[in-house]
């Protein structure tokens, strides 16, 4: 059903249930209102998705969220998420915003960032890293990559009591900052992805930087907004002001450093993933975020480009 135009979806309820899908694949659910505004093909009302919740044998409520029943099992675990979102979101939100204006500051070949995962969707906790979504300059990926992991690495040292799990866990600091998604400019235009998954990528990450950025990418793949509509007007309250920190010179970071990012930022990665051989949930939520990302994920074997 990948890549099924909105137009072919028969109704409201199937909308809503595929909408559940995408947020269930993901370990989230939202409560009525958040999913009517969130709803694949376009916002609908409360009432409708409290309707189609009703008439239908694959979802259901509890703990005011809307859930599959296959995820009744793990009702608990998503409603304690949604529940610690509320405490712990707003001191992380902040930091985000902070770390971002360094980050653009270092970093001038970046041209937009979104803040994406579990701080974005709703299902936010203190033990969780804060994923970001990158726009870049061409031949600048890698090098937006070590940017984020250098600079988080040293921002998490001045944070090394936050609390931690098997994703988080490093061995000088927590995981604090992560690059989720990163994409040169001449990537996303088109994108090789338009189906409803990145559409849903795009449509639950908050840009932070570069709105008129994220702007043109919606705008160069339609398909994105026949899947979520909500595309068109997304919200700039969060857009950090890059003034108060000068930028870096763009001729500090010429392209050919870029392979020499890879290799650094290569290693880097797949020495994580050997620090996680003996926590297989780990690796396995890694190797399903890489491949909701791919073609667009790094290190991967062989890697084009």
């Amino acid at each position: 059903m990948i890549g099924q135009s909105p137009a072919q979806i028969p109704s409201t309820s199937e909308r809503v249930r595929r909408t559940v899908a995408l947020l269930s694949r993901r370990g989230f659910a939202l409560a009525p209102d958040r999913l009517a505004a969130l709803c694949l093909g376009g916002a609908v009302s409360e009432g409708d998705v409290r309707w189609a919740v009703a008439a239908s044998s694959d979802l259901m409520l509890e703990h005011g969220l809307v859930l599959t029943r296959s995820d009744s099992v793990r009702a608990g675990e998503i409603a304690s998420r949604a529940a610690a979102h509320s405490s712990d979101a707003p001191r992380y939100l902040g930091m985000t915003l902070r770390f971002v204006q360094t980050l653009i500051s270092f970093a001038p070949f970046i041209r937009s960032v979104s803040i994406a995962g579990s701080l974005a969707s709703g299902g936010f906790r203190a033990s969780d890293d804060v994923d970001l979504n990158l726009i870049v300059d061409d031949g600048r990926r890698h090098l937006a990559y070590v940017a984020v992991n250098v600079l988080g690495l040293l921002h998490a040292l001045g944070h090394r009591s936050k609390p931690v799990d098997d994703l988080t866990r490093r061995p000088l600091a927590p995981r604090l900052m992560t690059a989720n998604l990163i994409l040169e400019r001449s990537q996303c235009r088109p994108l090789v992805r338009q189906d409803e998954d990145m559409a849903f990528e795009m449509a639950m990450s908050q840009p932070v930087f570069g709105l008129d950025v994220f702007d043109e990418v919606v705008h160069a793949n339609p398909p994105l907004l026949d899947h979520f509509p909500q595309l068109s007007y997304r919200s700039s309250a969060l857009v950090v002001d890059p003034a108060p920190r000068p930028r870096l010179p763009a001729w500090l970071f010429p392209s050919l450093l870029d392979g020499v990012a890879r290799l650094v930022g290569g290693a880097a990665w797949h020495y994580m993933q050997w620090t996680r051989r003996g926590r297989p949930e780990a690796l396995a939520r890694v190797a399903y975020v890489r491949a909701t990302m791919r073609p667009y994920s790094l290190f991967d074997e062989p890697e084009s480009g």
